[in-house]
C-alpha cells in the first residue's frame, strides 16, 4: 500500500491550505479502515491531527485543530483531505498521512497505523 501526500506549502498566518493523500494498494486487497493525518514539527515528536473512519466518515480531531481543520474523504478517488483554515505559526510541521486496515490500537496513536505517506511540509509565517 502506498500513500502519496501533497498540498503543503508556505502560507501566512490566518491563511488556508488543503492537503491531499491518495492511496494505492498495488494489486493487494486492502481493507481501509481508518486514515489519519499526523504532523511533526522540528525537534518534536510526531503528533495526531485528525482521523476518519473510511466506511462511515466518522471523524476525530486533536484539540489543536478543532474548529479549524476538517478531514474528509473521497471513496471513489481513494483520497483523504485535510482542510486547514486559520493557520497559525504553531501549525508549521511536516504533515503525514497514514492508513490502517485494523483497529486494534487507538486511531490517535502513531503505532495504530500500518502505512505512511512521505510527508508534506506546511510552513506558516507570522
Amino acid at each position: 500500500v502506498q500513500l502519496q501526500a501533497s498540498g503543503g506549502g508556505l502560507v501566512q498566518a490566518g491563511g488556508s491550505l488543503r492537503l491531499s493523500c491518495s492511496y494505492t494498494a498495488s494489486g493487494r486487497i486492502f481493507s481501509n479502515r481508518d486514515m489519519g493525518w499526523f504532523r511533526q514539527a522540528p525537534g518534536k515528536e510526531r503528533e495526531f491531527v485528525a482521523a476518519i473512519r473510511w466506511s462511515s466518515g466518522v471523524t476525530t480531531y486533536a484539540d489543536s485543530g478543532k474548529g479549524r481543520f476538517t478531514i474528509s474523504r473521497d471513496n471513489a478517488k481513494s483520497t483523504v483531505y485535510l482542510q486547514m483554515n486559520s493557520l497559525e505559526p504553531e501549525d508549521t510541521a511536516v504533515y503525514y498521512c497514514a492508513a490502517r486496515s485494523s483497529i486494534g490500537l487507538s486511531r490517535v496513536a502513531t503505532a495504530g497505523y500500518d502505512y505512511w505517506g512521505q510527508g508534506t511540509l506546511v510552513t506558516v509565517s507570522s
